[in-house]
């Protein structure tokens, strides 16, 4: 059951682009960008491609860089995600960036049928995931998990910060078939330097323990989670946060394992609908497994979203520190 607060609008500087960094909050420039150059140094099959969004996916950086490499396909998503498998097909590995909403909504059956059924090492990385701009819903990608979640054999990664998003290119740029990964641009909140994090793909990893509260969470909301742990640990409540990088495939067996250890709130948290994302796949995996915790689930509604600035909407679907914090002492009593 999703619950939230509403909360009251809050003044901001800016009614539509925000960064989702924190005020004060340690950041990194571009980290997509300088890690695809990297491997691209490695690698000479990686080749960068967009649709006219090479400036706002952080691509720019790897097209100054390797300009040979790098292809501007014009305002046309299908025909990117076409282009970028026929150049799997000859033997190129592309890294093809756009907003989520149109890699997913405007270009979904070239990405089933020319990428996902050729099983070709195309890498689809998607900026503006989920609830990350105000520009309401034809740019807010809140079911982008549950749509490439359903493609037979497509990975799905939801990193958390500038560093696993580093992280995420490089074990990318190793793997076999298609794959998913949303993206954070700009100026990126750092923080799982400070847990010694390294991503495996397909693994969870526990970043922090406690025995009251266990929140297993994605991408912006493991930050969140690990803000609202900071915050209830006052309160002398233990907060446990489980990073769950890779949507597809799950790492049940850690999951389920946690989940398992008797008292604890789970709290399933996610940038995503309450349909398809992270919160069902997981809600399956306990009811095969017959592990029934107390569950709740922190998630956008089933519904179009207003435009407006961030901390606002955050605020009023439930994914802001306060609200979230708020909701856990409640559902603790």
């Amino acid at each position: 059951m999703n619950q939230t607060v509403q909360a009251k609008p809050r003044l901001t500087t800016s009614a539509m682009i925000a960064s989702i960094a924190s005020e004060g909050q340690r950041t990194d420039a571009a980290p997509f960008g300088h890690a695809l150059v990297e491997e691209g140094l490695r690698n000479p099959r990686i080749v960068g491609m967009t649709a006219d969004l090479a400036k706002y996916t952080d691509l720019h950086i790897f097209a100054r860089e390797y300009p040979e490499r790098f292809l501007q396909m014009g305002m046309a998503e299908q025909l990117l995600m076409a282009a970028a498998g026929g150049m799997a097909k000859e033997g190129f590995m592309p890294f093809a960036t756009t907003y989520a909403v149109f890699a997913t909504r405007r270009a979904y059956d070239f990405i089933h049928q020319v990428i996902a059924e050729e099983n070709l090492n195309v890498r689809i990385c998607a900026a503006l995931p989920g609830l990350t701009t105000g520009y309401g819903p034809s740019h807010q990608a809140t079911e982008d998990l549950a749509m490439m979640r359903a493609i037979p054999g497509m990975t799905v990664l939801d990193p958390c910060d500038a560093l696993e998003t580093r992280q995420c290119v490089a074990a990318l740029a190793r793997h076999e078939g298609p794959a998913y990964m949303r993206l954070a641009r700009g100026r990126v909140p750092l923080i799982l330097d400070e847990y010694d994090y390294q991503f495996e793909l397909g693994k969870a990893k526990l970043l922090r323990d406690g025995k009251d509260v266990l929140v297993i969470s994605s991408g912006l909301m493991t930050m969140r989670a690990l803000e609202v742990a900071d915050q209830l640990a006052k309160d002398k409540i233990e907060v446990a946060v489980l990073h769950v990088a890779t949507i597809k495939p799950l790492d049940v067996d850690t999951i389920v394992a946690e989940c398992r250890r008797d008292g604890r709130l789970v709290v399933i948290a996610e940038n995503h609908s309450v349909v398809g994302g992270l919160g069902e796949a997981i809600g399956l995996a306990l009811l095969q497994a017959r592990v029934l915790p107390q569950l709740r689930h922190v998630a956008l509604p089933d519904r179009f979203l207003d435009a407006g600035a961030l901390p606002t909407l955050h605020d009023r679907y439930g994914i802001s520190l306060d609200v979230m914090a708020r909701n856990i002492r409640t559902w603790l009593g």
